[in-house]
């Protein structure tokens, strides 16, 4: 049996910043998550789903990757549209809607404040998005929200982000054939501006999906 890819402690001490965030959070909130945010979802996915870092009254709180926040109104809508999930998103971790083609895991698991990891902490928390990159056996295409966590995924992968260009809709080949995949954020910024619309994305998703096979 593969072991499990290696995941921060609840109580992981590698970035101070986030530590002392979290604690604040846990003291305000004590009754909220407020601790490393667990990947979601199969490991024999084909997809992975590659976020920033869980937002404060979203993941943070509920526990779940894209729960409880704007941003996961279109990322499961578009994916239950398109069979990689089923159920029905209620934002809320008990809601009983399941992953099936897809896996969730964030750049950075904990919570960062005004929802900006530094670099170092983008860095620092490398070395669980690439245990968990490895961990996916029948991994084909990593679809990255955003140019911060389209760098994590280049980085988790030994290349250098200049090579491989941020853009959205653009695909890139990582080592072994999996495709790296660039959409801008599903955040309230970029759908509530049009800088990414339902069209958009969804797009993006098909052309995915078209290219592995789902």
């Amino acid at each position: 049996m593969t072991p499990e890819p290696e995941s921060p402690a609840r109580d992981c001490p590698l970035c101070p910043r986030l530590v002392e965030y979290r604690l604040a959070n846990r003291a305000k909130w004590p009754e909220w998550h407020n601790a490393p945010v667990p990947c979601w979802g199969p490991r024999d996915a084909p997809l992975l789903v590659l976020g920033l870092a869980p937002g404060v009254k979203g993941a943070n709180r509920t526990g779940r990757p894209f729960t409880g926040d704007h941003a996961g109104k279109l990322l499961y809508a578009t994916l239950l549209k398109f069979g990689l999930a089923h159920g029905e998103y209620r934002e809320d971790p008990r809601d009983g809607m399941a992953l099936t083609g897809v896996r969730i895991v964030n750049a950075v698991r904990c919570v960062p404040p005004e929802n900006l990891p530094t670099p170092a902490e983008v860095g620092t928390c490398n070395r669980f998005l690439k245990a968990e990159i490895a961990g996916m056996p029948r991994l084909r295409a990593i679809l990255a929200l955003g140019g911060v966590a389209h760098n994590a995924a280049a980085k988790a992968h030994g290349i250098p982000a200049a090579r491989l260009p941020f853009g959205h809709g653009r695909m890139h080949a990582l080592p072994g054939g999996v495709l790296l995949v660039g959409s801008y954020h599903v955040s309230r910024y970029n759908t509530q501006t049009g800088r990414l619309t339902t069209e958009m994305f969804e797009a993006v998703v098909t052309d995915i999906l078209r290219r592995i096979g789902g």
